[in-house]
């Protein structure tokens, strides 16, 4: 029975934030669970040791009740033999009236004794009960807490893999960018060489009608070949 008690004080005192805490740095629900599992464990284990003693003072409340019934009557029954001057029967009466009356005071002293066990047992579950509904009110809120976390780390995620997408559309945006540059930087060099081109033709053009006006002007001054 002590150790029973001594469990069950062990379970009563156990800080509640440190398990909770542990609970979410291993961001499962083991160790509450484990906590709940041992308290109801032992929440059985107190009520069949709370109904055994209780049954326990039952009897032993009736044993010295019937002893000392048995006591008072031979009581009575001395005092009436004395008076009557039955000497003999106020003996034997006073013998078996030591006999009972240590018996029911015996079967008292242990009747107190397990009474005041059972209520060390009552009290121990009423505690523990206690202790239960508050670690269950605390894996309600844990379960809540770990969920959370778990939605942010899944919107942690996403964020990442949009910021990814959006990574690489700067990417290709850089790449089209790039190559926008090299095809205007090709069509500037196109009308440069365009324009080199038209110089050189216009040349061409201007050499041949200087060629022309000079021929024309020596047919004028009679200088022809």
């Amino acid at each position: 029975m002590a150790s029973l008690l001594e469990r069950v004080g062990v379970l009563i005192s156990a800080n509640v934030n440190w398990l909770v805490t542990q609970a979410l740095k291993a961001n499962s629900m083991a160790v509450i669970d484990e906590y709940i599992r041992r308290i109801e464990d032992n929440l059985e284990a107190l009520e069949d040791a709370a109904a055994t003693v209780g049954g326990e003072v039952k009897t032993l409340r009736r044993k010295q009740e019937e002893y000392q019934a048995k006591a008072d009557e031979l009581d009575r029954n001395i005092d009436l033999f004395l008076q009557q001057n039955k000497e003999q029967l106020a003996v034997a009466a006073q013998s078996r009236y030591n006999t009972f009356k240590r018996l029911a005071d015996s079967y008292r002293e242990q009747c107190e004794a397990q009474e005041r066990e059972y209520q060390k047992l009552l009290d121990a579950k009423l505690k523990l009960e206690a202790k239960l509904t508050e670690i269950r009110q605390e894996r309600v809120e844990l379960q809540a807490k770990l969920e959370l976390a778990r939605s942010k780390e899944l919107t942690h995620k996403v964020v990442e893999g949009v910021s990814g997408v959006t990574s690489a559309d700067a990417g290709l945006a850089a790449m089209r960018e790039e190559i926008q540059k090299r095809l205007d930087k090709a069509a500037a060099q196109g009308e440069i060489d365009a324009s080199r081109l038209d110089n050189q033709m216009a040349e061409v053009l201007e050499e041949h009608t200087i060629k022309v006006q000079l021929e024309e002007r020596r047919k004028r001054l009679g200088l022809a070949s």
